[in-house]
C-alpha cells in the first residue's frame, strides 16, 4: 500500500474526530505528523494513534463548544435542587410512616435510607455557605452514602428504599457534584428552597403515601413529576439563555437528559412491556431493567454526539 493511501486513512480519522474549524486549519499539518512519525511500510494508522487522534479531537471539540463549562456548572445546581428536594420529600416519608413489630426497620426510622437523605440535606446548606471545596466534598459523601445503601443493606438485613428510589439520586447527585463555585448568595439557596417544597409536598401526601405502599407509591408518583418539572424547567431556561446567545443552558439540558430519564422510569418501563390497562404501581422488574440501560445508553451518548454536530459546523453558523 501506498504512502498516499496511508495518508488518506490519517485523513479519514482526522475527519471523524476533529471539528471542522480545526481541519480546515491544520488538518494538514496534523496529517503531515503523523506521516513523519509512522515507521516504514505501515499501512494503516496504529490504534495508539487512532487513540491518541481521538483525545486530541475530544479536546478541540470542548474547546470550540461554548458555553459547554458554565452547562456543566448549570447542570449541577439544577440537579443538587431536584436531588435535595427528593431527599427532603423523602426524609420525612422515613420519619412518619409507621414501623411494626413484624417489619426490621433502622430505630424510629422506616430503612437506612435516612443517611442518605440527610447526607444530601447537609450538602445542601454547604452549597449555600461553603460552595467551592467543602460543598464537593459533602457533595461527594452523599454519592457515596447513596450509593452505599445497597451493599450496607445487603450486609446487615435491613431495609433501604428500591433501586428505582435510589439510581435516580445517584445520577443527579454524580452531576450536582459541579454545583460548586463562586454564585450570588440566592442563587447558592435554590437547593435548600427545592428542600423546604419537598418537605411541605411530602408533609401533605404524607397519610396517603403511608397508606398506599410508602416508596413504592411515593416513588410512583413523585419521580415522573420530578422528572417533568426537570425537563421543562430545564427547557425553558434552554430557551430563555440561548435567545440571549447563550448556549449553557443547552449543555446543561442535554446533561441532564440522563437524570431526567432515571426519575421517568417507572413510565418508560410500561413502554417496553405489555402491561395492559390494569398494570401494577411500579412497572415490572425486567421492563424496569430494560428501560434502565436504554437510558443510560442514550442519555450519556446524547453530549458527544452533540459535540461532535457542533464541531462540524463552521464557526460562525448556529
Amino acid at each position: 500500500m501506498s504512502g498516499d493511501d496511508l495518508e488518506r486513512r490519517y485523513a479519514r480519522w482526522t475527519a471523524l474526530f476533529y471539528p471542522a474549524d480545526y481541519r480546515r486549519e491544520r488538518g494538514s499539518e496534523l496529517v503531515d505528523t503523523y506521516l513523519s512519525l509512522a515507521t516504514p511500510g505501515r499501512t494503516r494508522p496504529s490504534a495508539a494513534d487512532v487513540a491518541d487522534l481521538a483525545a486530541g479531537g475530544l479536546r478541540q471539540h470542548f474547546r470550540v463548544a461554548q458555553g459547554l463549562g458554565p452547562g456543566f456548572r448549570l447542570a449541577g445546581l439544577l440537579a443538587l435542587a431536584t436531588a435535595s428536594a427528593l431527599a427532603a420529600g423523602w426524609a420525612v416519608l422515613e420519619a412518619v410512616a409507621p414501623t411494626t413489630p413484624w417489619f426490621r426497620h433502622v430505630g424510629p426510622f422506616l430503612s437506612l435510607g435516612v443517611v442518605a437523605w440527610a447526607a444530601w440535606l447537609v450538602a445542601a446548606v454547604v452549597h449555600v455557605v461553603a460552595p467551592g471545596r467543602w460543598y464537593r466534598w459533602a457533595a461527594g459523601l452523599a454519592v457515596l452514602s447513596t450509593a452505599g445503601l445497597v451493599p450496607a443493606a445487603a450486609l446487615t438485613g435491613l431495609p433501604r428504599p428500591p433501586l428505582f428510589v435510589l439510581l435516580p439520586q445517584l445520577a443527579l447527585g454524580i452531576v450536582a457534584l459541579g454545583a460548586g463555585g463562586r454564585r450570588p448568595v440566592w442563587v447558592r439557596l435554590v437547593p435548600l428552597v427545592a428542600a423546604a417544597a419537598g418537605v411541605a409536598a411530602a408533609a401533605g401526601a404524607a397519610p396517603d403515601v403511608v397508606s398506599f405502599g410508602g416508596y413504592y407509591y411515593a416513588g410512583a408518583m413523585a419521580l415522573p413529576v420530578a422528572a417533568v418539572t426537570l425537563l421543562v424547567g430545564g427547557a425553558l431556561l434552554a430557551l430563555g439563555l440561548a435567545a440571549r446567545s447563550d448556549s449553557r443552558g443547552v449543555w446543561a439540558l442535554l446533561i441532564l437528559l440522563t437524570p431526567i430519564g432515571l426519575l421517568a422510569l417507572n413510565a418508560l418501563a410500561p413502554m417496553l412491556a405489555d402491561t395492559g390497562p390494569g398494570r401494577p404501581l411500579v412497572a415490572e422488574w425486567s421492563a424496569m431493567v430494560q428501560a434502565s440501560v436504554l437510558v443510560l445508553i442514550a442519555g450519556p451518548a446524547s453530549l458527544p454526539l452533540a459535540l461532535a454536530a457542533r464541531g462540524r459546523l463552521p464557526s460562525g453558523k448556529p
